[in-house]
């Protein structure tokens, strides 16, 4: 009945989820003797591969990026490879950055610029946390648990992206003293203009110019994570760090929608067996 309602395979999967474990509650309560929905199987979802960008495209990005208020967000993106509703979750509270001699870890100095010393060094035990994401419920947007429990993770930060958050508050200091009295603060790290949590669709409508202006085609922003992902492999990141890095739940879902070999890998390949064999 599912297959044929045009639910797409992963849905069904969650339907079926759902029903295995209500079954299981009733087993457990004495009040079925079996649960024939663990005899049921369904289609496995075949996930495209290969939606990842390339080195010189993902800098097209953060350059095509630069400008934008949400500059730290895509730096973020590409450099950790968080999920939408992780990056429009994220607390100020849940940044961790090591006090510098300049700013006392605020980011910023007397004069409202960014901090010399974070920007020229970084920040050594930068860390950050996700430990919330932003979905919409019901119609409206809440705060809710990540995804899985592997989601929930602490992450280091490199030195691109402490200098692109130092920036980012910086900015959102200024943007939060233009607003007052009218900015409610909930303590995001990228709040709507006013304070509150982002309309995704805002979110959507930047991607949306700086995928043009970085001629990206109809890339989407959760290519984001795939190409992060695909990047720290290629790098030769062991899987098991690069899936503690995204959060994915298992190291399966990293290396079979992730773990595609580029072109000219399988060319060169194939150079050193047909040497081997010539």
């Amino acid at each position: 009945m599912l297959r044929v309602s045009r639910l797409s395979v992963r849905m069904v999967q969650f339907v079926l989820a759902v029903l295995r474990n209500a079954l299981q509650a009733a087993v457990r309560e004495e009040v079925l003797t079996r649960n024939v929905a663990r005899l049921v199987t369904v289609t496995t979802p075949k996930y495209k591969v290969n939606r990842g960008l390339a080195v010189d495209q993902a800098r097209a990005v953060l350059k095509a990026a630069h400008d934008e208020r949400l500059y730290a967000l895509y730096v973020l993106a590409l450099c950790l490879g968080p999920r939408r509703g992780e990056l429009l979750g994220l607390r100020w509270e849940d940044i961790t950055l090591t006090p510098c001699r300049v700013c006392g870890g605020e980011g910023g100095t007397l004069e409202g610029e960014p901090c010399p010393h974070c920007a020229e060094t970084g920040v050594q035990d930068a860390k950050l946390e996700v430990v919330q994401t932003l979905q919409r419920v019901a119609g409206e947007l809440r705060f809710v648990p990540p995804k899985t429990d592997d989601s929930t993770r602490t992450i280091p930060l490199p030195d691109l992206c402490v200098t692109a958050l130092c920036e980012h508050r910086v900015r959102q200091d200024a943007e939060r003293a233009d607003a007052w009295p009218n900015w409610k603060d909930h303590g995001l790290v990228f709040p709507s203009r006013l304070g509150t949590p982002m309309e995704p669709d805002n979110l959507r409508r930047s991607w949306g110019r700086i995928r043009e202006a970085a001629g990206l085609g109809d890339m989407r922003l959760h290519d984001m994570r795939h190409t992060c992902v695909s990047l720290l492999l290629d790098l030769g990141v062991p899987p098991h760090a690069v899936r503690e890095i995204v959060g994915h739940s298992d190291i399966e879902v990293t290396m079979t929608i992730y773990a595609h070999a580029a072109l000219d890998e399988k060319r060169a390949a194939l150079r050193k067996l047909g040497d081997a064999l010539g």
